[in-house]
Order: C-alpha cells, then sequence, then structure tokens
C-alpha cells in the first residue's frame, strides 16, 4: 500500500473536463490491526501540523463472521466455487482514482484526496472479505432502498449510506444505541413514524426504516442543500454539524469544516465515497460477490390477537430463524395483535396456511406461551390479631413515676390503642399515680 503525504496537484485533466481534487493536506497511517476503531492523521491547517485519530464508522469493525450469523446471510450467501477473488489488491494511482470517481453517475459531490484514498484502501484490502459479503447481501436490500429514494426524488447514490452505517447488517446496533440497517438512534425514529417499545422496534424492519431514512434525508437537505453535510448531518446529528458551521464562521461546506467535526464524523464522508466507489469497481480490485441465492417470495398478513412465533413455527412448518429473520422488528418473538394490528412476513407459499389456520394458531399453546394475567385478586391472609374488646378480668396498674404507655403495654403484652380505649386516654399523656384498667 503507497502512501503520499499530500496531494500537490489542485486540478487535473480527466476526459478532457477539469475534475476537482480538494485540499487538504493529511497524512494518514492505517493501523494493521483488524480490530482497529480508528486511522491515525497528521493534519496540517495554516501551517500547523498536529495528529490525531479518526474514528471509523462502527461498520468497518464487524467482523466477516457477525455479518453472516443473520440466518438470511447464513441461507442464501456463500463463496462461489468459481469467483475470481483474490489477496491481491492491485496499487492504483491518484488519477486512476480520479477518474473512476468521475464515472460514477452521480449528483452527489464525490471528491477524491488522501483520506478517501485510504478509505478505499482499507475496504480493498483488509475489509475485502466484508465487501464480498456487502455485494452480495445488497441484492436483498438495494432495491428496497431503490424504491424509497427514487419515491422522494433523492439521488440513488444514498442506497450506499447503510453499508457505512450498519454493513448491511439489520441486526447492527451501535454503542450509542442506533439500531438497524439505517442506525436510527430511538428520538429520530419516533419522530419518523417508526414504533420503539418493549416488544416492537421498528428501525430493525427494512421497509420501515428505508422509508423513515428518505423522509430523514430528504429533509436535512431542504436545511443544508449539500450532500455532503446532509450525509454529516445523518451520522452526528444537525446540532453538530450547525456548531461547526456556526464555528467555522458560517463556511457550509463539509471539507471547509472538516477539522470541526466529531472524530467519527471525520470519516464518514470520506467512507461514504469509497463505498460508492468499492460497490462499483469491485472487479478492478479483484473482489468477487459472495454467490447469491435469491430468496423467494414473501407476502404480509395482518395480526390482529396476540401471536407468538412459535405458535406459527409450529402450524405453519417455519423454522423460529426463518421467521425472526422476515420480521426483525419483533422484540421477543411476540407480535402484540391485540393492541393493534400488525405486520407478518412469511414467505409466499406459506401466507394460505396461515390464513387458512389462523383460529388454531391463535388458539396453539396460548395459555402457555401467553401467561400474562389481566386481573389479579388479592388475597387476605389470616393473621392474628388481638381484640380490642375487653375479655377476661380487668388488673389495675398503678403509673409510677417515668412510666409511659408504650412501657406499661410492653410489660403486659398488649396495645396502646388497647391501653388508651379501655381507660379513655385520648393520647399518650399519662400522670404518676393514677391507675390503669388492663384486660388479660
Amino acid at each position: 500500500m503507497k502512501n503520499k503525504n499530500m496531494i500537490s496537484e489542485l486540478l487535473k485533466t480527466v476526459n478532457g473536463g477539469v475534475y476537482r481534487i480538494l485540499f487538504l493536506v493529511i497524512t494518514v497511517t492505517v493501523a494493521e490491526n483488524l480490530n482497529a476503531q480508528s486511522v491515525d492523521v497528521v493534519v496540517r491547517d495554516n501551517g500547523v501540523e498536529r495528529q490525531e485519530s479518526i474514528d471509523l464508522p462502527k461498520s468497518m469493525t464487524y467482523p466477516i463472521d457477525s455479518l453472516l450469523n443473520d440466518w438470511k446471510a447464513k441461507t442464501y450467501l456463500q463463496l462461489g466455487k468459481d469467483c475470481n477473488t483474490s489477496e491481491e489488491n492491485p496499487y492504483f494511482s491518484d488519477s486512476i482514482y480520479v477518474d473512476r470517481l468521475s464515472r460514477i453517475p452521480s449528483v452527489m459531490e464525490m471528491p477524491y484526496n488522501d483520506v478517501v484514498r485510504k478509505f478505499i484502501d482499507m475496504y480493498a484490502s483488509r475489509l475485502r472479505e466484508q465487501v464480498s459479503f456487502m455485494l452480495s447481501a445488497s441484492n436483498f436490500y438495494i432495491p428496497i432502498f431503490e424504491e424509497a429514494l427514487d419515491a422522494y426524488n433523492l439521488p440513488l447514490e444514498l442506497k450506499y449510506l447503510p453499508v457505512i452505517e450498519s454493513a448491511l447488517n439489520p441486526s447492527a446496533v451501535s454503542r450509542a444505541g442506533a439500531s438497524g440497517l439505517w442506525q436510527f438512534m430511538i428520538g429520530t425514529g419516533k419522530i419518523y413514524g417508526l414504533e420503539v417499545n418493549s416488544l416492537v422496534d421498528e428501525r430493525r424492519d427494512p421497509i420501515k426504516a428505508t422509508w423513515a431514512a428518505a423522509r430523514y434525508l430528504k429533509d436535512l437537505y431542504e436545511i443544508y442543500q449539500d450532500w455532503n453535510l446532509v450525509i454529516a448531518a445523518y451520522n452526528c446529528g444537525p446540532g453538530n454539524i450547525n456548531k461547526a458551521i456556526r464555528r467555522s464562521g458560517g463556511k457550509n461546506d463539509y471539507w471547509s469544516i472538516y477539522n470541526l467535526l466529531p472524530k467519527e464524523t471525520r470519516g464518514y464522508v470520506p467512507a461514504f465515497i469509497a463505498a460508492n466507489y468499492l460497490m462499483t469497481y469491485y472487479c478492478d480490485h479483484n473482489i468477487c460477490p459472495m454467490e447469491t441465492d435469491i430468496p423467494a417470495n414473501t407476502d404480509t398478513v395482518q395480526v390482529t390477537k396476540a401471536l407468538h412465533f412459535e405458535q406459527i413455527a409450529d402450524i405453519c412448518g417455519i423454522s423460529m430463524e426463518q421467521i425472526k429473520s422476515l420480521n426483525p422488528q419483533y422484540r421477543k418473538n411476540i407480535i402484540p395483535g391485540n393492541i393493534k394490528p400488525y405486520t407478518l412476513r412469511l414467505p409466499y407459499n406459506q401466507v394460505s396456511t396461515f390464513i387458512d389456520s389462523q383460529d388454531t394458531i391463535y388458539k396453539h399453546r396460548a395459555e402457555e406461551l401467553f401467561s400474562d394475567r389481566k386481573i389479579v385478586e388479592v388475597k387476605n391472609e389470616p393473621a392474628t390479631v388481638r381484640k380490642s374488646t375487653p375479655r377476661g378480668t380487668a388488673t389495675y396498674h398503678k403509673i409510677r413515676s417515668g412510666e409511659t404507655l408504650s412501657t406499661i403495654a410492653e410489660r403486659y403484652n398488649v396495645r396502646i390503642s388497647d391501653l388508651r380505649k379501655w381507660n379513655n386516654i385520648r393520647n399518650n399523656r399519662i400522670t404518676a399515680g393514677k391507675r390503669l384498667k388492663i384486660y388479660k
């Protein structure tokens, strides 16, 4: 891997046109540890040099084993026998990268600089298997992404944003609690209509989360009118972008406020550009997609009663793992259809089975799987209670100096309240020399 200390040319001529290279002078040293969480950089800004680390997007730290652990991946992806993926990653000059990026049909600006180059190198070298996985997993999700983006008239290049967010892992959860392919935080998800509670988390629903993400991206663009700032805001939140813009004196260009952004966001846009590059030019880097068997068609049915995945599995003959994979939004394997109608996704061939056997499915093991009690009766337990009514023969006690109702009650093993009642005492005041009536 060959690194240059700076990009010396600000303008390069590509195919008779001028393609802009941003002047950001950064030397990048990439840790070789596969578990590295950051990229060490030396930044030269106005003649001042400093060292810092840029946090890698979380998706770049997922090991390949965790990505392949999803049921859909295990079932439909495999490394083909005739795949041409090799360990060799060819070296290309800066001008080749500039040329290739300029050829991606995009309305989003995808400039080139040393930071972008290092993210391309990471994807093309130590993350080669992850790229192979994502190329194949994209067959499951890209059509969903493209439909929503097109409906909102958004750049289709944004379909690779979940590559940076989650590595196309629908079960991904970040350190901060973001979840799903699009890594929504709970608050933002709820603003855009995603239900999140103890039983349901629609951030993990690929379809609903995608449409919510499209609405969110459209709203961000109406604010910033710059796609690099939009995806930066998607990563760290509009508050951090607005603060960086204010600190920069009002500059509204991502690369102009680069040094004022959170560490991970500094690598976010370069990683997005690199992802678009690798998902387009993977063949040139000897990367081969894993073979994909397209999953069978699925369809949805409405669930109007409480339903457990085990009831579906037992009657419809579908594995629990498959039901979970098709319905990742249900956290506890329970669809709370008794609260409101919810959607259940099933393989197309099993939809008719479910419809024909609904009554049987709902009743099957219902008492075992749904043990929550609607009403609980509070039972009175028998207890030994001293009667306050006089019983037996009265005993008289002459009050001595220093005695209290408490000490007298303890001596005769009676209650203070009984002493007051037997002797018509309204408070705890007693006088030495007087007598108290006590029933034993």
